[in-house]
């Protein structure tokens, strides 16, 4: 009889062999060691009684982490932006007004993806790297009074952290629901779901969690949830509405061929933050952001975003006037194999994005980098 157990080894060499990387960018970030041996595990279906278990433990550790109780909790199969759609498709109907507040590139993404689906998108911006103050959002939301404000907690463009509780207030005061983008902050910086007053949040898995990409958690409040319930047109996304996707995580209804390897290495991730425990997470990323910010300083480098409102796990600091950002990048790379990325749209050039996050945001972690960035420096001809 054939088992797992008696199946033969292959002892074939694998078609890929991929370089060893250190992931010190935005995202993907460094995965650690236990989960890619979760990776490994016997793959079962996507209607196997075991994948929902796995799947149901998935869900209670992202509550923990997201700061919820909300029990519409769960993991899509798609990317970070996937997760952004599936807010925009579920809670933008046609002619919807919906409030923006944008500040970077991936605001301007959500207010596209709300035009597709036919919203009137009414924006309220601020150069990249700039946050909108409190007063600043009530205002603006007082005065538009729209059915869904939007907004990006943890810019990846810029670096920047934009606060969330006055926009909840201002927006639950004109009876609207808040969509907001925690794809960077989820896992390392306090979100808050329930203390904030977030309707519906979404994330991914590469960033904060330290996890492959593939998976995108989302989190829907009860007040969305009613929402959603006496919305009159269906979702024009088939793939991503939400209470299909309900039938199938919570009816057990097929719906489409979810990966058990991402869910295992989603479970495994989540299940080492809950052994290091939330809080001494987060601490942990806000100290190696402290001591990060302390070693650009004493390189002569200036950060982009002011101190208060910066993202602890996404460091943008600014490139040095004479030096090209290319270089740099290029030599880390090459000779250390450490990944990094630049700016892109009106900070092309001008910035650094260095993610400090997962097993990297260590004192070591920090110091590792931080020495072979100065060389870097120096190599593409940086004087202080």
């Amino acid at each position: 009889m054939i088992t797992t157990q008696n199946a033969p080894a292959s002892t074939e060499r694998l078609s890929v062999n991929p370089p060893n990387r250190l992931l010190y960018g935005p995202g993907p970030s460094q995965v650690h060691p236990r989960v890619y041996q979760a990776l490994a595990k016997q793959v079962v279906g996507h209607l196997d009684p075991y994948f929902f278990e796995i799947a149901q433990g998935v869900q209670k550790k992202l509550r923990t982490v997201y700061g919820t109780t909300n029990d519409l909790t769960l993991a899509i199969s798609a990317t970070g932006s996937g997760g952004m759609e599936t807010a925009v498709s579920n809670f933008v109907d046609p002619g919807m007004k919906v409030a923006l507040f944008s500040a970077g590139f991936f605001a301007d993404r959500i207010g596209e993806m709300a035009k597709r689906h036919g919203g009137n998108v009414v924006r309220f911006e601020k150069p990249w790297g700039e946050i909108a103050s409190d007063d600043e959002t009530r205002d603006f939301i007082r005065r538009e009074r729209p059915s869904v404000v939007a907004f990006v907690q943890a810019e990846t463009s810029t670096g920047a952290f934009q606060p969330s509780k006055a926009i909840c207030e201002a927006a639950h005061e004109v009876g609207a629901i808040v969509i907001a983008d925690c794809v960077t902050s989820l896992g390392a910086m306090p979100v808050e779901i329930d203390k904030n007053g977030i309707d519906i949040a979404y994330s991914c898995t590469q960033k904060g969690l330290s996890c492959p990409p593939g998976l995108s958690p989302i989190t829907v409040s009860p007040r969305a949830v009613e929402r959603l319930k006496s919305r009159k047109q269906p979702n024009r996304s088939w793939y991503f509405d939400l209470k299909l996707l309900l039938d199938y995580y919570e009816g057990k209804k097929y719906h489409h061929t979810a990966s058990a390897s991402l869910f295992y290495a989603l479970h495994e991730g989540l299940s080492l933050i809950e052994e290091e425990g939330l809080e001494n997470r987060l601490e942990r990323h806000r100290q190696a952001n402290r001591e990060f910010v302390k070693g650009i300083e004493r390189l002569g480098l200036e950060m982009h975003v002011p101190a208060d409102h910066r993202i602890w796990n996404l460091n943008t600091p600014r490139v040095p006037q004479g030096v090209d950002d290319a270089k740099v990048r290029a030599h880390l790379l090459q000779k250390h194999g450490i990944e990094i990325a630049g700016g892109f749209g009106p900070l092309a050039g001008k910035i650094f994005r260095v993610g400090i996050m997962g097993p990297f945001a260590t004192t070591e972690g920090v110091n590792f980098f931080l020495d072979r960035f100065e060389e870097a420096l120096r190599e593409s001809g940086y004087r202080r």
